[in-house]
This record gives C-alpha cells, sequence and structure tokens, in this order.
C-alpha cells in the first residue's frame, strides 16, 4: 500500500516546510511507498484526507501540528460519513506544542515517526465530536478559545511561551459568559468563564486541562469554572501546567458521553487549537467511542 503524507508547511513556523526533503529521505531509506501533498490553506487538509482515503491510500499520515492533524481526521470521516475508518492514521509531528503525539508516545524525530507508519501498530481511539466537527485531543468555549484569537495576532513569539503570553493578555480583558450545562449526571446554570472538554489531558502544550483523560475510555472529561475575577484568574493559570486546577474552589471536574452548552453572550468554539466558529450560542459535546485508528509504537518485546 501507499502512505499519502498530508504536509501543512506553516505548522511549526514554517519548520514543516523545511522538513520536506527529511521526511522524503527517511521514507527512501526505510523503503516506505508514499506520495506527499502540501496543503495550500485552512481547511486543505480536510479535502486531502477525504480524497486519499477515496483514493484507497493507506495509511493517511498528517505532518504537521496539532491542527493539521485534526483537519486530516476530519477529512477521513468525511470519507466514510461518520464510520471509523478501516485505514489507520499516521503522524508525523512538525508542530509547536504536538499535544496528541506527546501523549500517543510517538517519536519526534523524523526517522523514527517514519518507522511507526511503516512497522508500528494501530491502536483505537476514541474522537470527540463538537457542533458537527470532530477533535481528537481538546476543544473549549469561552476563554480559552477566545486566547487562541489572541495568539493568532501574536507573530514574534513562538511555541509554549506564545500560548502562555496569551492566555495572560486574554485574563487581562475578559468577561465571564452566562452559561447552562447539561451533561449525563449533573448541570449547572451561572456565570462562567470557561469550558474545557477533553480526548486527552494536555493542550497548547502546557495546559493539562482535563488531567485525568483517557483517550479510548468512552468517555470525555471536562473541567468549567464559574465567574471570577482577572486577578484570580491568573492566580489560577499556573495551576493548570500540573493540573491541580481541578482542586480549586472555583472549578468542577466531570465525565460524560455527551455535554450540551447554552450560552450568552456568543463564544467562539476551538477544537485542537483551531477556531470554526467564532460566534456560538448553543454547543453540543459528543463521545464516538473507538472512532480512529492510529499508528503508535509497536511494544518492545
Amino acid at each position: 500500500m501507499t502512505a499519502k503524507i498530508i504536509l501543512n508547511p506553516y505548522a511549526g513556523r514554517w519548520k514543516a516546510q523545511a522538513a520536506i526533503p527529511d521526511i522524503e529521505r527517511a521514507c527512501k531509506e526505510l523503503g516506505l511507498d508514499y506520495e506527499l501533498v502540501v496543503t495550500e490553506g485552512p481547511g486543505h487538509g480536510i479535502e486531502l484526507a477525504r480524497e486519499a482515503l477515496l483514493a484507497g491510500y493507506s495509511p493517511i499520515v498528517a505532518a504537521g501540528g496539532d491542527g493539521s492533524i485534526s483537519e486530516v481526521v476530519n477529512g477521513m470521516l468525511a470519507a466514510t460519513s461518520g464510520r471509523r475508518p478501516e485505514v489507520p492514521l499516521g503522524i508525523i509531528p512538525l508542530g509547536s506544542a504536538d499535544d496528541l503525539a506527546d501523549q500517543l508516545g510517538l517519536p519526534k524525530d523524523i526517522v523514527a515517526a517514519c518507522r511507526v507508519i511503516l512497522e508500528g501498530c494501530e491502536r483505537l481511539i476514541d474522537l470527540g465530536r463538537v457542533n458537527g466537527r470532530y477533535f481528537d485531543n481538546n476543544s473549549a468555549v469561552g476563554l480559552e478559545p477566545m486566547v487562541t484569537v489572541t495568539q493568532e495576532r501574536m507573530q514574534r513569539v513562538k511555541g509554549t511561551p506564545r500560548y502562555v503570553l496569551a492566555a495572560v493578555r486574554t485574563i487581562l480583558v475578559h468577561r465571564p459568559w452566562r452559561m447552562r450545562l447539561v451533561w449525563d449526571d449533573g448541570e449547572y446554570e451561572g456565570e462562567t468563564t470557561l469550558v474545557s472538554v477533553g480526548n486527552m489531558r494536555r493542550t497548547g502544550g502546557a495546559f493539562y486541562m482535563t488531567p485525568r483523560a483517557e483517550p479510548d475510555d468512552g468517555l470525555l472529561d471536562f473541567v468549567f469554572a464559574g465567574g471570577m475575577g482577572r486577578l484570580r484568574l491568573l492566580r489560577l493559570l499556573p495551576t493548570t501546567f500540573d493540573g491541580s486546577h481541578i482542586d480549586q474552589p472555583e472549578v468542577r471536574y466531570a465525565r460524560t458521553t455527551r455535554l450540551t452548552i447554552e450560552c450568552d453572550p456568543p463564544t467562539p468554539i476551538q477544537a485542537d487549537g483551531e477556531l470554526f466558529d467564532r460566534s456560538a450560542t448553543r454547543i453540543v459535546y459528543e463521545v464516538i467511542p473507538s472512532a480512529l485508528r492510529v499508528l503508535v509504537p509497536s511494544p518492545a518485546p
């Protein structure tokens, strides 16, 4: 079979573009049959992945960061009308955060990553879906996607420091939302600062928003915080680096198969770090158990 490598050249601040010769060299040295295509803009990875799966390529490989992987995942599920693809996803991590790759134990070295694509084993993971958009790692409404809006405007700072600085800037100007949340065994209504939903534990390279999440338990973990002042939020921020924010009195943590949120004023939504709706008033999350095969390193003998 021929692997289709879908590469986002902008990932990692053009790191992915520079990595193309190394990827091609590694594939040839390992004897991996492949075709490499480059995305041309937002959303193009979805189209390329859908076309590749329908054309019979296997595996479908995302080369880029978490947003690039998310586009490929959405394209694969689009090709199967939401059913679990028989073709696995391969990953060459080239992003700034690489949250999904880290949490699945994938190597960042290009040769090692290509070897996993050739020789690795398949692992079934769950996916989340929010208002029709699939996510493999994390999605959020409220403060967290506002951080994404802020960091989009920050061109000089790179990597994890960019996310942290954007979070501080956003907190300094934020105002809470009025939200109603309903999940499997609970509900809440009141002032809300953030809601973060995780299929895995970390987002943004540093923030363990859902530190108890597992990608194959058939559940989505979520955390939400009531209304609080800017100073309290700034003090809460460092606790997200190790997940201890969930022990704070203003924060609640739960697991569910479905979460419905009604919000006023409207909130943006991010999925795997990418904004796809900037003004939502009703948000529906649901888990899709065992939705995707991912190539991961084979266990040591």
